[in-house]
């Protein structure tokens, strides 16, 4: 299969790169604001432009920041990102003209080896006509002029992006189905918890911007990885803070894509601090997890500055156990993302539980265990009837969801479907996983269609 050619969007910070990059990718994945430096880390995504695909790397705001400041650090992040592209967009502002920040890294780019096309977004009208004659003075050749809010000008950067973006192969679209199906794997907690951290320590490569500063992560960063030749869409998102406390309107946008991770998740890992385990927060982004029916893995971070390991151990089970109930045996495993500690075991876990997610049990089995199950616990009678439990069947996964059809299914106590869940955690092996299961009235539906197979 042809690997997708890499290209970055850079410039200064509010040029229009996150809207271009939005409108390459075709799906509003990156925040958008007029506040400049909203985009702080890199992230990708496969774009199409009539036919043309490749990889639309979107970047942070270039600034002439040195050190270890936020502006530095995000600046950096940039760089790498553009070493690793096969062709550069450089992207200034029509509106604004060329400014001094645009000749001075057009300096920088015309010195480093990743080719580069000049693009000037916001030509809107005639006011714009200045600000593209003033971008030949930039020494990157022939400007390519559009409009990424009203999508004009987009054929001209599709023959400006031919010559380094090689045309798709014949056959690679059945190439790209085959194989393992990738699991989607979101790292959600609150601010500082060290999710950023996570995902470098698990790629091994200083991919999201890491800091003291609370909030640093806004887009949700997305990157592809591969473990243990399972293919893997790690998703770091945004820290999530209570609804209460969230006034400003990019972290309300951050927090509104860490939702939207969580939905499209297979599996999400919640990353604790091991020094205040669990509070209210991390208990409300746990039970969002369990109602989109997402898999669950607790990653307990920075264990390794745990004083009292074994009172930090048996408050984490008490926490699940008053708190958590109703997702039995969930997986919380201790690690150190930032000396990599316990990484191993935590994506372990997370291929072990996608896998049970993902489990299908068959109708034979399922009614012979219902059957043992009514056996040893009949369902209360309604007005001295019986209500029977006639047929039982898994009719999805991702997660596993059920349908009884039963004499009354109104009248069935929410205590008896618990003893029916829970049996059915423990009969087929499914800790910790979401399960979803629903009452049906009247008798077998599948009665005179044959026998089912095991």
């Amino acid at each position: 299969m042809t690997a997708l050619a890499r290209v970055a969007l850079v410039g200064r910070p509010n040029v229009g790169k996150s809207t271009l990059f939005n409108r390459l990718v075709r799906k509003k994945l990156a925040i958008v604001d007029d506040s400049a430096g909203t985009t702080r880390d890199w992230r990708e995504a496969e774009a199409d432009l009539a036919g043309l695909r490749f990889l639309a790397i979107d970047t942070a705001g270039l600034e002439d920041a040195r050190g270890d400041v936020m502006e530095a650090r995000m600046r950096q992040g940039t760089e790498r990102a553009l070493a690793e592209a096969d062709v550069a967009l450089f992207v200034i502002d029509a509106r604004e003209g060329v400014t001094p920040t645009d000749r001075y890294f057009a300096d920088v780019m015309r010195k480093q080896s990743t080719p580069v096309i000049l693009v000037v977004n916001k030509v809107e009208g005639r006011a714009t006509m200045s600000g593209l004659g003033e971008a030949y003075a930039l020494g990157l050749g022939d400007p390519v002029p559009l409009s990424a809010v009203h999508g004009d000008g987009f054929a001209d950067l599709y023959e400006a992006l031919v010559p380094y973006v090689p045309v798709p192969e014949e056959g690679d679209e059945e190439a790209r189905e085959e194989g393992p199906r990738k699991i989607n794997l979101a790292i959600v907690g609150r601010p500082n918890a060290g999710k950023s951290t996570l995902l470098n320590a698990l790629v091994g490569d200083e991919r999201a911007l890491t800091g003291p500063e609370p909030g640093l992560t806004r887009d949700s960063i997305h990157v592809e990885w591969t473990y243990k030749d399972r293919p893997i869409r790690l998703v770091d998102t945004a820290g999530m803070r209570k609804r209460a406390r969230v006034v400003d309107v990019l972290e309300k946008a951050a927090v509104d894509e860490t939702l939207r991770a969580i939905r499209l998740a297979h599996v999400v890992v919640l990353v604790l601090d091991a020094n205040a385990i669990l509070d209210k927060q991390d208990l409300t982004i746990a039970r969002l997890v369990e109602e989109e029916g997402r898999a669950l893995v607790l990653a307990v971070n920075k264990w390794d500055i745990v004083d009292d390991k074994n009172e930090s151990v048996q408050r984490l089970k008490d926490r699940i156990q008053t708190s958590l109930a109703q997702v039995r045996e969930i997986v919380a495993l201790p690690i150190s993302a930032k000396k990599e500690r316990g990484l191993d075991k935590l994506m372990d876990a997370v291929l072990t539980m996608h896998d049970l997610w993902d489990t299908r049990i068959a109708t034979g089995r399922l009614n012979r265990w219902l059957a043992g199950m009514t056996q040893s616990h009949p369902p209360p009678a309604v007005s001295g009837r019986a209500n029977r439990a006639r047929y039982m069947t898994q009719i999805k996964a991702r997660p596993p969801t059920f349908a009884l059809w039963c004499s009354h299914p109104e009248a069935l106590p929410d205590s008896y479907v618990r003893y029916l869940v829970n049996g059915l955690r423990d009969a087929f092996k499914l800790p910790g996983i979401p399960i979803r299961f629903l009452l049906r009235k009247g008798e077998n539906p599948y009665a005179d269609k044959g026998s089912d197979e095991d």
